[in-house]
């Protein structure tokens, strides 16, 4: 499948920023099935070129003279569903057996995920039920958590989107000894139900390598996936993170257009109005800051 992608991210400021540095995760390799046909991201600065300790390909993004908006713009088209492709891997799959803040396993966690621990050649059948399991016990709705939500929190409320998923997802394999990692990309869906960068999990296998589960759709992540980044989890793996001077209060919003040849015009146009509409209401908060 080829999918072609537009990624627009947009800050606005109430007040001038004097220096932005971030760190942009934004551009997908080849690998786990993908292959990257083209790629670039446009923004007004200086772009650095970088690998992470996680062999994600990054990019230093500074801008150092006032400014009170940025724009990025990542775009381009990846061929999925291909045989996989072998990708260097940087660090050991013990590493990923490492806990951080946001999938650090309670009694819940470990007690939910200890009833799927299996043998070898039953751990892939084992995995995927707890994730049809998982999504059962923690629905998903958009608004009940945040970004900085624990694995052992969302679990808790039984609530929480893809990155809430991957994080328990992630904290319940560690729990039982599977190395687990975090992935951020984008989802094709057909109806353009999903506007947002998406989130999934990699757990490594013994006999089988780096396997992935998409826990929020049920599913193996398969040729409607592209990745973007992996981590231990999402602030390691964040499409865009960094840090500012000045610049009073911040508004952000972003919005992902995935397409393919076989998608008909009028869904084109359909998530074309509600990018514009995106847009117009971030830019309507912008002036109420600036008031």
């Amino acid at each position: 499948m080829l999918l072609s992608i537009e990624h627009h991210t947009r800050y606005v400021y109430s007040e001038a920023v004097n220096y932005t540095i971030q760190q942009l995760r934004l551009t997908p390799q080849n690998g786990f099935g993908q292959h990257v046909k083209r790629w670039d991201i446009k923004v007004a600065g200086a772009l650095h070129p970088t690998e992470d300790t996680y062999g994600n390909s990054t990019h230093a993004l500074v801008i150092d003279s006032p400014h009170q908006e940025i724009l990025i713009v990542a775009m381009g088209e990846v061929e999925t569903g291909l045989e996989v492709i072998s990708q260097h891997e940087n660090l050991p799959s013990a590493i990923y057996l490492r806990d951080t803040p946001l999938t650090l396993s309670n009694d819940a966690i470990r007690s939910f995920a200890a009833q799927f621990k299996a043998d070898l050649h039953s751990q892939s059948a084992a995995l995927e039920n707890m994730m049809h399991t998982l999504l059962e016990r923690v629905n998903y709705l958009t608004g009940a958590t945040q970004v900085t939500t624990s694995a052992a929190e969302a679990f808790l409320l039984g609530q929480g989107v893809c990155q809430d998923h991957a994080h328990i997802f992630i904290s319940c394999c560690r729990s039982i000894g599977l190395p687990a990692r975090y992935v951020s990309g984008y989802l094709f869906t057909a109806d353009g139900s999903l506007m947002q960068t998406h989130a999934w999990a990699d757990v490594y296998l013994s006999n089988l390598g780096w396997q992935s589960f998409d826990v929020s759709n049920g599913c193996r992540a398969g040729e409607t996936h592209v990745r973007l980044a992996t981590g231990l989890d999402y602030r390691s793996a964040s499409p865009v993170s960094g840090m500012r001077s000045g610049g009073g209060v911040e508004g952000m919003a972003s919005s992902v257009i995935v397409n393919h040849a076989g998608l008909p015009l009028v869904q084109q146009r359909r998530i074309d109005n509600s990018e514009l509409v995106k847009n117009a209401e971030l830019m309507r908060q912008a002036q109420q800051l600036q008031q």
